[in-house]
């Protein structure tokens, strides 16, 4: 199946043309990837969970030609400039659009992310590509995304491909309309279908609204679709803030804000909500924070608000605002990996089982502020949770020797 000139606009935005071949990390940047045990071959239960496999900076703020393999627990590996920060928002930018945000909200900046290098044409158009393979049940599927930053942002090609067969393709015919044309596989009496769609949002998560799924092809692109927009959309970008966590906080929805601010609100509401899993949290924090540990619980103060301690036993009770910056981080990043979609401020796919989704938390610096001790337990604590499939790990760490050795973990190195 073909758009005709459907990729045109690529070359108009000065970077390379989508390919469904492997993407080859480019020379001058070298990367390689350790991963300490290698992952099942067989397809388990695990793995009918749509997740990200690869994450792909075909031309991103300062990557080119990059690949990223993505492990249940992947961190990231580099000096600062190397670029770990940008693939996390890279991440993030594919998951919003999944989730059908519009363009203009996900790339406030879209001028940022174009390559430094990248030479406008004679319309002044430039841009940026970027990718990812979401596997799950309908096997390995690709999506590459080409947007263009300037003079106007706009999604300027689209292609999601299965096994080599690429299910729908779009690309910016008419540069005066706000519209890309899009075609997708059919394989019925009309081989492909052919629509306009919007040039402000990700194609692939408007095809369940636009497919019939009447024929063997289309319901193979809905599939291919849903697989997609399910791996993408789980996504909690968390970034622990000491400072705010210290303070106390009003009752709320006892969902888990990025910068866990709320952490004390969240206390309150897991605590009581299974006291199974808030016991293995308690054990966590106990090998995080010095002294004794026997209860981590929300405080009410009388006016409307909570305060989240430590109980240490014999009536005694430590108020968070108390505890260092490492001992907070530590514990607001265990709080999380022991936590779901139903207790984080995310956007799960509601149309899916619980059981069929992973939740991806991405945290940049992961060990900013902690310890030996307390990386290490974290690390012990992140492995063990995402290797029962429920929850995944994108962290980035500028040494990442401290994970060496550790079942489990894929470490992505990236040099400047």
């Amino acid at each position: 199946m073909a758009v005709p000139s459907a990729f045109s606009a690529f070359s108009a935005c000065s970077v390379p043309v989508v390919s469904a071949d492997p993407v080859v990390p480019s020379q001058g940047r070298a990367r390689h990837a350790e991963t300490s045990s290698a992952f099942p071959a067989s397809r388990d239960h695990r793995s009918l969970r749509p997740h990200l496999t690869e994450l792909r900076l075909s031309a991103f703020a300062s990557h080119r030609g990059a690949a990223f393999p993505l492990g249940p627990l992947t961190l990231l590996a580099g000096p600062s400039g190397s670029g770990k920060t940008s693939a996390l928002r890279a991440y993030e930018a594919l998951a919003r659009l999944g989730g059908g945000d519009e363009l203009g909200e996900v790339f406030a900046d879209p001028r940022a992310w174009v390559p430094e290098r990248a030479r406008p044409d004679a319309q002044r158009r430039r841009g940026f590509r970027i990718g990812c393979t979401a596997d799950g049940p309908e096997g390995p599927v690709r999506l590459d995304v080409a947007v263009q930053a300037e003079p106007d942002l706009r999604i300027v090609g689209e292609r999601l491909t299965s096994d080599g067969l690429v299910l729908l393709e779009t690309a910016l015919r008419d540069p005066a309309r706000r519209a890309v044309q899009a075609a997708w596989h059919t394989a019925g009496a009309t081989p492909v279908t052919r629509a306009p769609l919007p040039d402000d949002r990700l194609g692939t998560a408007l095809l369940p609204l636009r497919v019939a799924g009447k024929t063997d092809g289309q319901r193979r692109v809905l599939a291919a679709a849903e697989q997609m927009v399910v791996a993408l959309r789980s996504v909690f970008a968390c970034d622990p803030r000491p400072d705010r966590m210290r303070l106390p906080v009003p009752v709320g929805s006892g969902r888990l804000l990025g910068g866990c601010d709320n952490l004390a609100d969240v206390l309150g509401r897991t605590r009581a909500e299974c006291g199974r899993r808030h016991a293995q949290f308690v054990s966590a924090v106990r090998e995080g924070c010095a002294g004794s540990v026997v209860d981590v619980l929300a405080e009410p103060l009388g006016d409307g608000t909570v305060r989240a301690v430590l109980g240490r036993g014999d009536g005694v009770r430590t108020a968070l605002g108390r505890l260092g910056d490492g001992e907070l981080r530590y514990l607001a990043l265990a709080l999380v990996l022991f936590t779901g979609p139903g207790v984080l401020e995310v956007d799960p796919a509601g149309e899916v089982p619980a059981a069929m989704q992973a939740l991806t938390v991405l945290a940049d610096d992961v060990d900013r502020r902690l310890d030996p001790r307390q990386r290490t337990q974290l690390l012990g604590l992140a492995a063990r949770m995402c290797g029962r499939g429920h929850i995944r790990l994108l962290g980035t760490t500028a040494d990442a020797s401290w994970a060496a050795g550790t079942d489990g973990v894929t470490v992505v190195h990236l040099e400047p």
